[in-house]
Parts: structure tokens; sequence; C-alpha cells
């Protein structure tokens, strides 16, 4: 047998939770990066097409069906998956507020990709939703304890 899962079985629970914050982390960024690229090629499909079609339900579905607003709600459709699956394994508390780091970056896309303009008062509280999703980010994703027998799983 090889002496890896055996010695990671016999220790203490700290290398079994370093593994489970790690897959945590991965996966946030995963869900804030699917978030925030998906609105952002969305948004480019939208944009693109808006000026060629007039407002008619086929005009939105023939935008929809274009490579950026495919390749957007591709990631958005991933996103969702990867989103409930973080929730499942890590408080709703903290989930929320790390992963609203997202809007955040989008505004920094929309201002420099899109040529958005952006108040004062939206930088301030972008500022402040930055600084919240640091201070989340610095407790641990989970506050109930997690039975040994789920721990291995």
């Amino acid at each position: 047998m090889a002496s890896g899962p055996v010695v990671a079985e016999q220790t203490s629970s700290g290398i079994r939770r370093q593994g489970i914050d790690f897959k945590i982390k991965l996966l946030t960024a995963f869900v804030i990066v699917s978030n925030v690229l998906g609105n952002f090629f969305l948004s480019i499909g939208m944009k693109h097409q808006a000026a060629k079609f007039a407002d008619t339900p086929l005009a939105y579905i023939q935008t929809i069906l274009t490579p950026w607003a495919m390749l957007g709600i591709s990631l958005l459709i991933l996103w969702l998956l990867s989103r409930m699956t973080l929730l499942s394994w890590a408080d709703l508390s903290f989930v929320l507020p790390v992963t609203s780091i997202g809007y955040v970056l989008t505004a920094f896309l929309g201002k420099y990709f899109f040529g958005e303009q952006i108040t004062w008062q939206r930088w301030l509280g972008t500022f402040a939703i930055m600084m919240g999703t640091v201070l989340v980010g610095l407790t641990t994703p989970n506050t109930t304890a997690t039975p040994p027998a789920a721990e291995s799983q």
C-alpha cells in the first residue's frame, strides 16, 4: 500500500483541513473568474450585435447564438455549477462576500474595455466591496466542524 494516504489519515486533521481549504480557495478563484469573464464576453456579444438588430425576439435569439454571447453563456453555466459546489463546501457567509470581488473586477473591465464612465461614488462603493472581500477572505471558509467521515471523502 502507498504510504501517502495512510500518513494523511494518521496525522492530525490539520493536514486534511489544509487540503480542503486549498480546494475551496481554488474553486473560489474559478467561481470569480468564470463569473467575471462570463459577464464580460456576454456583454461583448450583446453590445456588438445590438447595433445590427432591432429589438425583436428573433434578434435577441440571433444575438444569443453569436460566438461571444455563447462563450459568455457557457462560462456563466460553469460559474453556476461551480458556485453550487462551492456553496456545498463552504459557509454561505464566506462564499458570497468573497466572490463579490468579481464586482470589483467587472468594474475595471467596464472602465478599461468598454470605456464606461464610473463616478467617484461607484469607485468608493467598489473599494468598500474590495475591503469587505479582503476581511472575509482572512477568515476560515467553514465555521462548523466537519465530521471526520465527511472530511475523508
